[in-house]
């Protein structure tokens, strides 16, 4: 049985709202899905990177919680 796993990306608007994209792993599969939209895509490499760019581009969520 494959393994899942599951991670998120969160950022802030500039209204202050939290936007989270979720990644989740089954075995080499990374499937992405968006909280706010539900927009959702796969993808194998850079998930996370494409995370930030989705949550940018149509959230205009830039603001790391985590301050890095």
């Amino acid at each position: 049985m494959p393994q899942i796993d599951t991670s998120k990306v969160s950022r802030w608007d500039q209204h202050g709202r939290e936007h989270v994209v979720r990644v989740r792993r089954t075995g080499v599969r990374r499937t992405l899905r968006c909280g706010t939209c539900d927009w959702r895509v796969r993808a194998r490499f850079l998930p996370w990177l494409k995370a930030q760019e989705h949550l940018a581009r149509a959230h205009q969520a830039t603001v790391d919680p985590a301050g890095t």
